[in-house]
């Protein structure tokens, strides 16, 4: 994993004056907002914008911590991916960014396109739960949404709008180095709504967009916001909580209000095109439920990955089926930390943070400790923890070594996998 320094935040300008904000709806088909759901502050003032790290916009509904995972190392499983089709889906086509739609028309009608192709996805984790957003690409069940929305999932339940009925969901394939997954609902379904992409090398800064999300987790029809684009080819380090953090490059930047919860859903231009893919925002971590300086994958980087899951193309960086975890995050040791935490060691994975309930806390691995091997591959870094974890199963029983303060310790742990 990269560890590049996250730039520095650019000066903006006041909201266009035909810049929008809905208020997320009340929850509907999945009842009441749970307890831990707040409702959602206004948004924040430009004027008094926070410079801060960029965090990934994902709802985590447990203690801290509880988000672990998204850029932890993970385990290929052979198991054959079901299939809802008798035949793989034909590769995504991008049509060309529309010109019928006039750029006074309403959000609401722009919204009104792509809304009924927008899906809630909830997910259970270790010890809590977490909510996101997904876009239908096939009318058979197919989602594109964030790796982060799903990673470290026990189980995915995803909700379409005006299908009363919840689906169960599991995991296609992921790219992790560029925070996509997709999923596909389990069972046969058929003639589901579907998004349209739209070539995003088109786009310019100042263009309008409107966003749709599952804005706090409170389900329902899509939360919208409007805005315009602000930066393009933007690179930015995102983070989940405590989870480490990836360096995604190529984003759209806009000055539309994104919340947690919206991760996954849809950048659109006026045309009620998909441009993009939300993922990130500027805040203060999750003390700020609300940002106005928002990211998304650009459509052609998602659709590109997209096409190549569907056509299982082997490649490191792509994933396929379900992904397994340690339930720590973790960051490459180095020697500053060494010595500050009177460690015997000079490399290996640092533990920043260890998943309640996980496999790595039932083995006793703490936070400060560092693993050095995995199933007897000798781990020197973030990275080569990652590619330890990536050559097992989720469910496989292997032996992990970390050293902490007291010594060197060893155990077997099994791994854990989403949708068991």
């Amino acid at each position: 994993m990269s560890e590049e320094k996250s730039p520095e935040p650019e000066q903006t300008t006041p909201a266009s004056p035909d810049q929008t904000l809905v208020s997320p709806p009340a929850a509907e088909a999945m009842g009441p907002p749970p307890p831990w759901m707040p409702a959602p502050p206004p948004p924040p003032s430009v004027w008094n914008r926070i410079a801060a790290y960029i965090v990934l916009i994902a709802v985590v509904a447990a203690a801290a911590g509880a988000g672990i995972g998204w850029s932890l190392a993970r385990a290929v499983n052979n198991r054959p991916v079901a299939q809802a089709t008798t035949s793989p889906e034909a590769p995504i086509q991008q049509v060309t960014p529309g010109t019928t739609t006039s750029p006074n028309s309403t959000t609401a009608a722009i919204a009104a396109k792509v809304s009924p192709a927008i899906v809630d996805i909830n997910t259970v984790l270790g010890n809590g739960a977490a909510a996101g957003s997904g876009m239908l690409i096939s009318s058979t069940g197919e989602i594109l949404t964030n790796n982060h929305v799903i990673n470290g999932s026990t189980s995915i339940t995803v909700t379409v709008q005006g299908r009363s009925q919840r689906y169960s969901a599991h995991v296609v394939g992921v790219d992790v180095s560029q925070d996509i997954a997709m999923i596909q609902i389990d069972g046969s379904v058929s003639g589901l709504p579907t998004v349209k992409f739209a070539d995003s090398s088109s786009l310019k800064v100042g263009d309008r967009v409107v966003t749709l999300g599952n804005a706090l987790g409170q389900g329902g029809a899509p939360h919208v916001t409007s805005g315009q684009i602000t930066a393009l080819d933007q690179t930015i380090t995102a983070s989940s909580g405590g989870s480490g953090s990836e360096t995604l490059g190529g984003m759209i930047q806009s000055d539309a209000v994104i919340y947690e919860g919206d991760s996954g859903g849809a950048l659109v231009n006026t045309s009620g095109q998909v441009v993009g893919m939300i993922t990130a925002g500027q805040a203060q971590g999750f003390r700020s439920s609300a940002s106005d300086v928002g990211f998304a994958i650009a459509s052609n980087t998602a659709v590109g990955i997209v096409n190549r899951i569907r056509a299982h193309d082997q490649a490191a960086e792509l994933t396929y089926g379900q992904v397994g975890y340690l339930g720590v995050s973790v960051q490459t040791l180095d020697a500053f930390s060494a010595q500050q935490l009177g460690l015997s060691v000079t490399s290996g994975a640092l533990v920043t943070g260890v998943q309640p309930g996980s496999a790595a806390e039932s083995a006793g691995i703490a936070r400060n400790s560092v693993i050095t091997n995995v199933g007897g591959t000798a781990v020197t870094s973030s990275d080569t923890l990652g590619n330890a974890i990536r050559s097992h199963k989720p469910g496989d029983s292997v032996s992990v070594t970390w050293v902490n303060q007291t010594g060197t310790h060893t155990a077997t742990v099994a791994l854990a996998g989403v949708n068991p």
